[in-house]
């Protein structure tokens, strides 16, 4: 058991984890708070890595991560034009920009299926380089050695990211954007404008997870992004599900457990020697287990109250 859960596993989940929570907090705005399915998570990851990629082999690193975010604002808009503004329903408008994606996505990466970043600097080695240089010895071999600097950095930026998604989504816009997901009719604003800015932040944050990606693995492929949307919605439905209601933030918090969880437990059944041809296998368990724990759990509540009452009712009529 203790070779099973090590702390490089752990480490190397969390940093995923955090990594890819910026797709399920982008699915925890479309699919929780504005009630929109949207199908172009998959390709809008992909974009967003594609951009990053792209940007860092020119060496800068960290206009790339501002590039992805923008071509993800770009990818948000055309997919909400599409609902508001073209009448389309927002599963195909998703479809449609999904695909059309797929040909933008190739030609940012220069017609090439996959792009090699081994000899570029990206904002992890930048970190690195910043501790080599100004810290003491023992820090660097903590940080650098064992490579806690990835995940602190990673986890830094989605905290912070976190925190700004949790104070927005508190503002009056913010609250005009949760309120069209409850009813669009009662909406003072216009509902056209809310989707439209929802889903702008939405894309924005995936692209901004597939260019932390590009410079964290340093390599992009086209068929990166294959599978995100059911991944983040697993990610999603186990935070919502284990930490449950409350606040924002308290849900914003639970998002991201639920991602460093799905992460963990990716990692063991790797560990274990599950046959790569199966991973594909044990992630759509984990979906399946994800999306129907909530009925589960509401079901054995139920029984358990039909259970409950049942032996109370055969208690009194022994009595009798």
């Amino acid at each position: 058991m203790s070779s099973i859960f090590t702390i490089s596993i752990l480490q190397s989940a969390l940093e995923l984890g955090f990594i890819y929570s910026l797709v399920v907090l982008a699915l925890f705005i479309s699919f929780t708070i504005l009630n929109i399915a949207d199908l172009s998570t998959d390709g809008c990851f992909t974009l967003g890595c594609a951009v990053a990629a792209t940007v860092t082999l020119s060496g800068h690193p960290l206009l790339a991560l501002l590039c992805a975010v923008g071509a993800g604002v770009l990818s948000g808009f055309i997919t909400a034009f599409l609902q508001t503004r073209m009448g389309v329903e927002s599963i195909l408008a998703g479809i449609i920009v999904n695909t059309g994606l797929y040909t933008i996505n190739i030609a940012v990466m220069g017609f090439s299926s996959n792009v090699n970043l081994f000899k570029c600097d990206t904002v992890f080695t930048v970190v690195r380089d910043f501790i080599e240089k100004h810290m003491s010895q023992s820090m660097f071999t903590f940080l650098v050695t064992d490579g806690w600097y990835r995940l602190i950095e990673v986890a830094v930026i989605v905290i912070i990211i976190g925190v700004i998604l949790s104070i927005f989504l508190g503002t009056r816009l913010g609250l005009s954007i949760r309120a069209t997901g409850d009813n669009a009719a009662m909406v003072k604003a216009n509902p056209k404008y809310t989707i439209t800015v929802g889903l702008c932040v939405s894309s924005a944050l995936t692209a901004l997870s597939g260019g932390l990606l590009a410079q964290y693995q340093k390599s992009c492929d086209i068929n990166l992004g294959t599978g995100m949307v059911t991944i983040a919605l697993a990610s999603l439905i186990i935070g919502e599900t284990l930490v449950g209601k409350g606040t924002m933030f308290r849900r914003i918090l639970g998002v991201i457990f639920g991602s460093c969880l799905y992460r963990f437990i990716v990692a063991v059944a790797i560990r274990v020697n599950v046959p790569a041809e199966c991973l594909k296998l044990v992630s759509a368990l984990i979906v399946a287990v994800a999306i129907a724990f909530p009925y589960l759990k509401k079901n054995a509540v139920f029984a358990k109250q039909k259970y409950s009452k049942e032996r109370i009712r055969q208690r009194k009529g022994g009595a009798c």
